[in-house]
């Protein structure tokens, strides 16, 4: 017997791995029809069946280029035959959505994704981001001054819509996807958009990435990734420390403590401020770094200031000692003190 392609053996380890403890049911692998997903898609039909759980597949028409459908069609197609159950194609409707065209397109598609994996009652969803794609993550939030949770990139588990979406492949590489679909006999699409300079990250895929490897050696990639995993654990550590500290800080007339939230070290304040901004309703997409030092500010920077505004029309102000909502924008606030 020929010995099994590292390539190959590799991605296949990172499936069954990630696809070790979760409940029963089928996994939908999301599929552009690219290397990364095509290669996903082909170890999850191996593995899944191994594991006593039957694979399926989605691909999303965003409809953003001539012969979209066309190209949703024949990844179904290969599906169908590769021994997939369910395989949708799914066509989404990006524009009038908010946001760029990368985070409208990703917004509808997580969404196509959520409501076909609701519908199978998917035991996960899988997609085929990889370490490549990890170190650009990391490399925008970088630049545009995220902070820790941008610089934790891409979760390797998160919820979508109660289901659990998965990214078994970020501790594999861009190379090791096109490896193996070469040695499977694949032959995946190239996504136009990657290569368009229009987008962030297809600029750093093309330039600032190969730059980096020119001067610092391909190691860069991994330590990128790296990266991002350590953040994510200390992130997760603040994180829990915050929920306890927003139970701590809560007053009894309701909102926030002032002298409390005071008390609190402050990443973990920010925190605090953060969930209990998602706790009222502000839209997390929405939700910035900018607004998080609007509430800090009516803590740490009290000067008789009035509301802070809030996405989703919330705003907050100080009065009696707490932090308190007073409802939508544009409504009258009473004096704070």
């Amino acid at each position: 017997m020929a010995a099994l392609a590292p390539p190959v053996a590799a991605i296949r380890v990172a499936v069954r791995r990630a696809l070790a403890d979760l409940p029963p049911g089928p996994v939908l692998v999301a599929c552009s029809g690219g290397a990364d997903s095509l290669a996903l898609a082909a170890a999850t039909v191996f593995v899944a069946p191994r594991l006593g759980r039957s694979a399926g597949l989605v691909t999303v028409d965003h409809g953003l280029q001539a012969g979209s459908a066309e190209r949703a069609a024949a990844v179904a197609t290969w599906a169908g035959a590769a021994g997939f159950v369910p395989v949708e194609a799914v066509r989404v409707e990006v524009a009038g959505r908010p946001g760029g065209p990368e985070a409208a397109a990703r917004e509808a598609r997580y969404q196509a994704l959520a409501e076909v994996a609701g519908r199978h009652r998917a035991a996960a969803v899988l997609t085929g981001h990889t370490r490549d794609d990890q170190a650009e993550t990391v490399l925008l939030a970088l630049a545009r001054g995220a902070g820790p949770r941008g610089l934790a990139g891409m979760p390797a588990r998160r919820d979508l819509a109660g289901v659990p979406l998965l990214r078994p492949l970020l501790e594999v590489s861009r190379e090791q996807t096109r490896k193996a679909c070469a040695v499977l006999g694949l032959t995946p699409w190239e996504d136009p958009h990657n290569a368009d300079p229009s987008y962030a990250r297809a600029r750093v895929r093309a330039d600032v990435l190969p730059a980096l490897v020119r001067a610092l050696g391909p190691g860069v990639l991994e330590n990128l990734a790296r990266t991002a995993r350590l953040v994510a654990a200390d992130n997760a550590a603040l994180d829990d420390l915050a929920a306890t500290a927003l139970a701590g800080v809560r007053h009894p007339a309701g909102g926030l403590s002032v002298a409390a939230l005071a008390d609190l070290a402050p990443a973990v304040r920010g925190r605090v401020l953060h969930a209990w901004a998602r706790e009222l309703g502000a839209p997390p997409a929405a939700l910035s770094h900018r607004h998080v030092t609007a509430l800090d500010t009516l803590v740490t920077g009290w000067r008789g200031q009035g509301a802070a505004h809030l996405p989703g029309g919330l705003r907050v102000i100080r009065r009696d000692g707490r932090l308190t909502r007073v409802g939508a924008a544009g409504a009258g606030a009473p004096p704070g003190r």
